[in-house]
């Protein structure tokens, strides 16, 4: 999701929940994003997941901005829409379960996202994961000279 902000173009991206990731910030975050179900459509995958993971239905038009591969081998395919939110509004998330602390016996629940918000360009590129930096490069070359 994007929107222009007070700071030009902003983007909308997604911490990490659970232990492993509570003080991890840069390099860390993500676009919203999941798995694809057995014969579901790209798109159609991106907008459930997008709603699964914050609480939001995604409204076209989308912007296809391709696929990247992730340091561990995972391919990610992502499309952009123009949207809002409200920092004040909490988001909504599957959960996972997991033992914690390790061997303890004891399993907690987790969010899959804890947090979420928009920044500017340059903030989103210090915490995205490396590789999905190009899709911010690619929706700055799909808007520019649109009006947003």
């Amino acid at each position: 999701m994007y929107r222009l902000g007070d700071e030009g173009l902003e983007v909308f991206l997604a911490h990490p929940g659970g232990p492993f990731f509570r003080h991890k910030d840069a390099g860390h975050w993500s676009i919203p994003k999941g798995e694809i179900e057995p014969g579901e459509e790209l798109l159609a995958a991106a907008i459930r997941e997008f709603k699964e993971e914050v609480g939001l239905e995604p409204r076209g038009p989308f912007l296809e901005l391709g696929f990247i591969k992730q340091k561990g081998g995972k391919i990610v395919h992502a499309w952009a829409f123009c949207g809002d939110w409200d920092p004040a509004r909490t988001h909504a998330c599957n959960r996972f379960t997991l033992e914690w602390p390790p061997l303890s016996g004891q399993f907690q629940s987790f969010p899959e996202i804890d947090r979420v918000g928009f920044f500017s360009l340059s903030e989103a590129r210090e915490k995205l994961k490396a590789a999905q930096c190009d899709f911010l490069d690619r929706l700055e070359s799909l808007l520019s000279g649109r009006k947003l």
